[in-house]
């Protein structure tokens, strides 16, 4: 009966003096993992430009109709490029296969994981709220 006792007095003693594993998740945030997979934005260049060119192959591989809304407009030199885009969040199972599927590398899964809003209308992205702010792209994505 003591035996026990004094083995759970040890293992209380030697917790004490390590040091916590616990983060303190507002203000440290945790560091993803590079696979780790996001929600998917567009993409852009280096010059600001969006890659999409509204080819619909990520709207026809997503199983589960998170993409859609796709309208295609046309350049003053034939190119073409998306008018609307939209993404659906609350139905997005985030399998990449968007990502894999378009050819000019215009959707990719970034690593963001805080996606909780009280507002379900947030969650539904168009094309200026899915779109990259700037030129980046992670280290694993592949063109």
């Amino acid at each position: 009966m003591i035996m026990p006792f004094l083995k759970g007095l040890a293992t209380t003693l030697r917790m004490v003096f390590t040091k916590p594993i616990t983060q303190q998740y507002p203000e440290e945030r945790r560091e993803m993992y590079p696979r780790w997979r996001g929600h998917p934005e567009l993409t852009v260049d280096p010059d600001g430009r969006r890659r999409c060119v509204a080819c619909t192959l990520c709207l026809v591989v997503c199983p589960s109709n998170a993409i859609k809304g796709i309208v295609p407009a046309e350049g003053p030199e034939h190119e073409k490029y998306p008018m609307a885009f939209t993404i659906d969040l609350q139905r997005c199972i985030f399998c990449g296969l968007c990502q894999e599927a378009c050819p000019k590398a215009a959707i990719k899964l970034n690593n963001l994981y805080e996606l909780a809003q009280y507002d379900k209308s947030l969650l539904i992205l168009d094309i200026d709220r899915a779109t990259q702010k700037e030129s980046k792209l992670r280290t694993p994505d592949w063109l």
